[in-house]
C-alpha cells in the first residue's frame, strides 16, 4: 500500500511538471505570436505612414510640387519630413520675346547679349564690347529682342514688356538721318561708348545715305519709321491699308538701301499713332512696334538745356525708361553731351537694344524704290566719269 501512494504521487508530480512545460510552451507561443502580430502591425502602419511621403517626395522630384507647397506628411511618420521646394526659384532659362505670353500682370524677360545677338546691322554683337575711353559711360546691358510675331514696346501704348531695371534708359532717336545733327548725336554717344537706336525715315536716308552708313558703323541699331513721315491714322491711309503698307515698306527698303546691308525689324510709327490694323500687319512681318515710355517732346524745343531738363526731370520722376528724342532737331544734338553727363551723374545706365535677326525686305517695295528718282540705279557709271571740273579749282 505504502508502495501504491509512493507511485501515485510521483505520477502527479510528473504530470504536473508535465503540464507546467505545456502552459510555458503555449504562452511562449502565444506571447510570440503576439509579438510578431505587432511588429507585422507596426510595420504596415509604417509602410502606410511613409507611401504619402514617398509620394510627396516623388512629386517634388518630378516638379509636381510648387515653391512653398510640399506635400503634407503624416504627423505619425517620424523622420519623414519634407524639404519644401525654395521659395526662391532657381532663374529660368532665356525666353525670346514673343516666343511666349506673359502671364496677366507680369513680364517676360529678354535673352540676355552674352550669347552673341546680332547688331542693328545683323551682325553679331558678342560680349560687351570693350569701352578704351577713361572716364566714359559705356553700356551696361546689351539685350536682344526676338521680334517674331511683332511685340510692341513702350509703357505710354503698351503694357506687357518691361524688361528695364530701376535706372536704367533705352536712348532712340526719330526722323534721320540729318546733317551735322546726326553726327553730332553720333560723336556724344561714341565718346562715352554708348549706343541708341536710330528710327530713320526712309526719305531722309535717300537724301543722305552717307549719314545712315555712318550710324551703322558706329555700332548703332537702325529701324525704320515711314518713308516720308505720314500719320497712318489719318487718310488716306486709314482709309487704305495698302497705301498705309506702302508708306512703312518703302520706308524699311529705303534705310536698308541706305545702310547698304541689314537693318532692325524695329519700327516706329509717325507722332505715335497706331492703327491696330497695322500693328497687326506689322505682326505678321515679324517688325517690332516701338512706341515710348519718356517722350521728351524736343521737337518743340530751341535750346540744348531745354532738351536735357525735359529727359531728367521725367527720368528722375519715372526711375527708367526708353526715352524718344529726335536727331533731327539741332538743340538736340547740341544737347547729348551735357545730358549723357548728367545721367551718368545721377546714376542711370544705358542699355542697348538689337534683334535676333534683321528685317526681310519685300521685291516688291524694292522695285518701287528703285523707280524713285533719288534711288535711280540704272546707271552705275561712277561720278568721276559723269561730272569733270573744266575750269577753276
Amino acid at each position: 500500500m505504502k508502495v501504491l501512494v509512493i507511485v501515485i504521487a510521483a505520477l502527479a508530480t510528473l504530470g504536473l511538471a508535465a503540464f507546467g512545460v505545456v502552459t510555458e510552451q503555449k504562452a511562449s507561443e502565444t506571447g510570440g505570436a503576439l509579438l510578431v502580430a505587432h511588429r507585422t502591425n507596426a510595420a504596415q502602419d509604417a509602410d502606410s505612414a511613409a507611401a504619402p511621403a514617398a509620394a510627396a517626395l516623388g512629386q517634388v522630384a518630378a516638379g509636381q510640387v510648387v515653391a512653398g507647397q510640399a506635400a503634407a506628411a503624416p504627423a505619425a511618420a517620424p523622420m519623414q519630413t519634407l524639404i519644401a521646394a525654395p521659395s526662391i526659384a532657381p532663374p529660368p532659362a532665356p525666353i525670346h520675346l514673343a516666343q511666349a505670353q506673359a502671364a496677366p500682370g507680369r513680364s517676360l524677360p529678354l535673352a540676355s547679349a552674352a550669347s552673341g545677338p546680332q547688331t542693328g546691322s545683323g551682325k553679331p554683337a558678342g560680349n560687351m564690347p570693350a569701352c578704351d575711353k577713361p572716364g566714359a559711360m559705356g553700356l551696361s546691358r546689351i539685350v536682344q529682342i526676338d521680334t517674331t510675331g511683332g511685340p510692341a514696346f513702350g509703357f505710354e501704348h503698351f503694357k506687357q514688356y518691361d524688361f528695364l531695371r530701376d535706372h536704367e534708359v533705352v536712348l532712340t532717336f526719330d526722323d534721320g538721318p540729318w546733317p551735322e545733327n546726326t553726327a553730332a548725336v553720333i560723336k556724344a554717344l561714341t565718346d562715352q561708348c554708348l549706343k541708341a537706336t536710330f528710327f530713320e525715315i526712309g526719305e531722309h536716308a535717300t537724301w543722305h545715305p552717307e549719314l545712315s552708313k555712318m550710324v551703322a558703323a558706329a555700332g548703332m541699331t537702325i529701324g525704320s519709321h515711314t518713308w516720308s513721315h505720314k500719320d497712318l491714322a489719318r487718310n488716306p491711309y486709314a482709309s487704305d491699308i495698302e497705301q498705309a503698307k506702302q508708306e512703312i515698306e518703302l520706308g524699311v527698303s529705303a534705310v536698308h538701301h541706305a545702310v547698304g546691308g541689314p537693318i532692325a525689324p524695329f519700327f516706329r510709327f509717325p507722332d505715335l499713332q497706331q492703327p491696330p490694323v497695322l500693328l497687326s500687319y506689322l505682326a505678321s512681318r515679324n517688325i517690332a512696334t516701338f512706341s515710348t515710355d519718356i517722350d521728351s517732346f524736343d521737337f518743340k524745343m530751341h535750346r540744348p538745356e531745354q532738351v536735357v531738363e525735359s529727359v531728367m526731370s521725367k527720368l528722375k520722376k519715372r526711375g527708367k525708361g526708353i526715352v524718344l528724342m529726335h536727331d533731327f532737331k539741332p538743340a538736340t544734338g547740341a544737347a547729348m553731351p551735357e545730358l549723357l553727363r548728367q545721367l551718368k551723374a545721377a546714376g542711370f545706365k544705358v542699355v542697348h537694344m538689337v534683334p535676333n535677326a534683321p528685317v526681310t525686305t519685300l521685291a516688291k517695295y524694292d522695285d518701287m524704290l528703285r523707280q524713285q528718282d533719288k534711288m535711280d540705279v540704272t546707271n552705275t557709271r561712277p561720278e568721276s566719269s559723269v561730272v569733270k571740273t573744266i575750269s577753276g579749282d
